[in-house]
């Protein structure tokens, strides 16, 4: 069985990333296998895109991201990027219109839930992707 936890230490640089979308659809396949059925190709695509929005969110903020860190839970994935940006992330405001460039307004759309929590250095902001199982009683404890 495959790791349940993958980390991967940032270089930043141009092309970072299409180098972690790779790297987390390679630990989605060895996990879960293939995505085949509708949920589980949706699955599949939003961790894709949630990793690319929160390494994108630490830029945006003036961070470095350094770190990201996959976990398989019971339930599904959890994304975790840590960087070096000031401060908590900022939530969509419900009031606007249109989202605003700073905020994380898909990871708040497409994640079961999300958060932050301060390091020494920055934060981590993390993410949990519902995943469906192809065999429910092959669910991670």
């Amino acid at each position: 069985m495959a790791a349940r936890s993958r980390r991967y230490r940032l270089g930043g640089g141009p092309g970072t990333a299409g180098r972690l979308r790779d790297l987390s659809a390679q630990a989605v396949t060895d996990w879960y296998g293939p995505p085949v059925t509708p949920a589980a190709k949706t699955a599949a695509a939003d961790v894709l895109l949630l990793v690319t929005e929160l390494v994108a969110h630490a830029v945006r903020r003036g961070g470095a991201p350094y770190e990201l860190r996959l976990d398989r839970s019971a339930d599904g994935v959890w994304v975790q990027v840590s960087d070096t940006a000031p401060g908590r992330p900022l939530p969509q405001d419900e009031h606007r219109s249109r989202p605003a460039p700073c905020c994380l307004y898909l990871i708040q759309r497409l994640a079961a839930a999300w958060g932050s929590v301060p390091r020494e250095h920055g934060r981590t902001v993390w993410c949990e992707v519902p995943f469906p199982s192809a065999d429910p009683s092959a669910r991670a404890v």
